[in-house]
């Protein structure tokens, strides 16, 4: 394509660029959304099962609690990183709320048996 083609083509199509440019800054807003809302939503479920299964093996409340605390910070870290470095943007928005969901049950269930 030569470049007087090129630029007749970009001319042609402002419409199309404009809704290339609409799109792409919708699907950046939604990576930093899940990777906000659901690195939060995983590293809590994190800290909610580490403490509750830490507690249950024997440690201290407060010892668990703390290092579920600083493990949950790590997996923020590594959930905000992978969100925005997997390719299918889907899989963060299943994988990172889903597996705080399932975390939280995890907790939830260990609680109620040590109840």
């Amino acid at each position: 394509m030569s470049h007087d083609e090129a630029t007749a083509m970009s001319r042609a199509s402002p419409a199309i660029a404009s809704a290339t440019g609409r799109r792409r800054r919708l699907r950046f807003a939604s990576r930093v959304l899940v990777a906000v809302l659901g690195g939060y939503a995983f590293a809590w479920g994190v800290v909610a099962a580490g403490t509750a299964l830490m507690y249950a093996a024997g440690m201290g409340f407060h010892d668990a609690e703390f290092l579920s605390s600083l493990l949950g910070v790590l997996a923020l870290l590594v959930a905000l990183l992978w969100a925005f470095a997997v390719r299918r943007e889907w899989l963060a928005w299943v994988v990172l709320p889903g597996g705080g969901t399932v975390l939280a049950g995890v907790a939830s269930l260990v609680q109620a048996l040590l109840a």
